[in-house]
């Protein structure tokens, strides 16, 4: 499929900033699953700085705003093609061992409710690829997709608690289940055209990728019940939400913030 993007990201001030630093990840990652045939990153006012790609194969470029800021306008526009590998990250160059993402951070700790959750979802699995289905088939069958249900904040452990969250708590959740049974797991961001039902998907997404040895890195999204295909754009990844944000930034002043985000996708040829 071939889909057009269009992300605009706004931070408002009520009181102008003395300057604003963003670091950016917010380019399509390369693999054999997606190709970007264009793609652009403007902050509006803004000066590009540097850019490289990180051990993990994420592209991430600076940005710098001189103040006063009151507005900070982060606007992406592009198109990328992509075809349905059943979840695997094939063709993806990387630096980092998977064994990094054994690491537990405040996010994915686990507790009790959880480490009882990944053992009880392998019982009869007999290797790693049907360990890693089960683990993210029990996430989804514990923790109920509610929009509004959860913040930015909450963790893998009080998102299966409450027995409800969004797609950030099913990955982070599904990383942590991982990680209790020896299975490395990150956490991915990036964009979901359409839900298996057809319902549109208007804003950003994620989902957790587990490594299975003999295959490598391979998607699941628990918050819809699947593997990522086609209707899938793969941004970043890292331990946890905080680590994999496509934006993440700083502003100098007093002022208080708000964010507005806008995400449209559009399918121009299937």
């Amino acid at each position: 499929m071939i889909f057009t993007v269009n992300h605009v990201t706004t931070y408002r001030y009520d009181a102008p900033m003395r300057s604003a630093v963003q670091s950016l990840r917010l380019f399509p990652s390369r693999f054999d699953g997606q190709r970007t045939v264009s793609w652009e990153v403007k902050v509006e006012g803004g000066t590009r700085g540097g850019s490289f790609r990180d051990g993990a194969g994420d592209k991430i470029e600076g940005w710098s705003i001189r103040g006063p800021v009151s507005e900070v306008s982060i606007a992406v526009t592009g198109q990328v093609e992509t075809i349905d590998l059943a979840g695997v990250l094939r063709g993806h160059r990387e630096l980092v061992h998977p064994f990094a993402y054994l690491r537990e951070t405040t996010a994915t700790w686990i507790d009790d409710a959880l480490d009882l959750l990944a053992r009880e979802s392998i019982a009869g699995a007999n290797d790693d690829l049907a360990r890693a289905h089960a683990l993210a088939r029990g996430v989804g069958e514990a923790i109920s997709y509610t929009p509004g249900a959860t913040d930015a904040r909450t963790t893998a452990a009080e998102a299966l608690a409450q027995g409800e969250g969004v797609c950030q708590d099913h990955a982070h959740a599904v990383c942590a289940v991982a990680r209790a049974v020896g299975m490395p797991a990150r956490y991915v961001s990036g964009y979901l055209y359409a839900r298996d039902d057809g319902e549109l998907h208007d804003a950003s997404h994620a989902w957790a990728e587990i490594w299975v040895e003999g295959i490598g890195w391979i998607g699941f999204d628990a918050a819809n019940e699947c593997c990522p295909d086609a209707r899938y754009i793969r941004l970043g990844s890292g331990l946890d939400a905080r680590e994999a944000a496509p934006i993440k930034g700083i502003a100098l002043g007093a002022g208080e913030e708000e964010l507005d985000v806008t995400v449209a996708l559009e399918a121009v040829q299937q």
